[in-house]
């Protein structure tokens, strides 16, 4: 049996994600294991709609297996996302290839470009570049390049940034998984309008948030448009002001940032000052920004304290929690390298570092559930059930 596997978000799962699906299928996949975000993303704010919503339509949309990525780890940066990622999938052992969607379809020039990533020239490089006044990014890509020329051009793609990010992962944890780039079809990530046929994500969640079915409609797979219709009709859509407001108020109840996660080099008091005045999230993020700083990592350190997320989480996930699957997707877990399963009380029980991980993930599903237009309960983490598929996903 062939099994691909993918690292995603779905934030919605869209017409471009299905088509990654029906590709590997055509391309002779028989399975396709999915480590999926959950209330939680890496740009460092909630999903617009629960896993349990976003994971029934990717396995109508071809998925076998989906398995959560614990929320400490869905929001952070895109090295950390990756190598979560990456370790969740390499624990299921008939994995065999690692896909994902760039801009640059040639999984040596990846490779290669992430064995410059992890050079041990490539750090005394980098520290040139951001003496000379280079923004992050930029002083990366321009290190990378001097160790292999291509990767200038490789980094400047978003998808290609995030896919040498899985090829960095697989190297460092020495991964059975083959990296399998398929080509990024569409509007790219982050776009402001579609093209090509497929629309962004972020156009998408646009459309949505501002209750644009028609146009939403167009860049969506029918099922998934009627899920999300329904589950914004149960009110299960994430409210921004909402957010906003639970946020800062855990914020102002904290006196000390030193000890959140990526705290360092001064951020923890840039993040009190602005806490101290912003009447809102955006306020803040505008309060806290710096030319040196990226928005998202500041989103990310601004959700990582009001989660209180730290530095004594475990370094990669320690446990896979099933979130869907179709008709035989839970024969991949025979003989994963973690503890696995649907029940979140169980796999907690583990090990002390399941039982930090389940609790920090739990932290993050509550957040999320008072959010939503129409406010859920707590406990969700351990009482939502399992959605099952209803097709074999092929």
């Amino acid at each position: 049996m062939s099994i691909a596997a993918l690292i995603a978000e779905y934030d919605p799962f869209h017409a471009g994600h299905a088509w990654q699906l029906a590709e590997l299928r055509r391309r002779g996949f028989d399975q396709v294991a999915v480590a999926m975000s959950g209330p939680v993303v890496q740009r460092g704010t909630l999903a617009l709609l629960p896993a349990p919503v976003r994971a029934a339509a990717a396995l109508e949309g071809g998925a076998s297996l989906v398995v959560g990525i614990p929320a400490p780890w869905a929001c952070q940066s895109a090295e950390g996302f990756a190598a979560a990622g990456v370790a969740l999938l390499s624990a299921l052992p008939g994995t065999q290839v690692l896909a994902f969607g760039a801009e640059t379809p040639d999984g040596e020039a990846l490779m290669n470009t992430a064995r410059a990533l992890l050079a041990p020239e490539f750090g005394p490089l980098v520290r040139e570049q951001l003496a000379d006044g280079r923004p992050f990014a930029a002083a990366r890509a321009v290190a990378a390049q001097c160790l292999y020329p291509p990767a200038g051009e490789i980094l400047a793609s978003p998808n290609n940034n995030l896919g040498v990010e899985y090829c960095k992962a697989i190297l460092a944890q020495n991964s059975h998984l083959v990296p399998l780039p398929l080509p990024r079809l569409g509007a790219a990530h982050g776009a402001d309008a579609p093209a090509g046929g497929f629309a962004s994500a972020s156009y998408i969640r646009a459309c949505l948030l501002r209750g644009d079915w028609a146009e939403a409609a167009r860049w969506l797979p029918a099922p998934a448009l009627a899920r999300y219709q329904a589950a914004a009709g149960e009110g299960q859509m994430t409210d921004p002001a909402a957010f906003s407001v639970a946020v800062l108020s855990r914020l102002r109840a904290r006196e000390d940032f030193s000890r959140v996660r990526g705290a360092g080099e001064g951020l923890d008091r840039r993040l009190a000052a602005a806490v101290h005045d912003a009447p809102s999230l955006t306020s803040l993020y505008e309060r806290m920004k710096t030319k040196r700083y990226a928005h998202a990592r500041l989103r990310r350190l601004v959700l990582d304290a009001a989660l209180g997320y730290d530095d004594q989480l475990p370094a990669l996930p320690p446990y896979l929690h099933v979130w869907g699957a179709a008709p035989g997707g839970m024969a991949l877990l025979k003989g994963a390298a973690l503890p696995a399963g649907a029940s979140m009380a169980r796999l907690e029980a583990q090990s002390p570092a399941c039982r930090t991980a389940a609790q920090a993930h739990s932290a993050a599903c509550d957040l999320a559930a008072l959010c939503r237009c129409r406010p859920a309960p707590m406990g969700l983490a351990y009482t939502q059930p399992m959605v099952r598929g209803n097709t074999d996903g092929s």
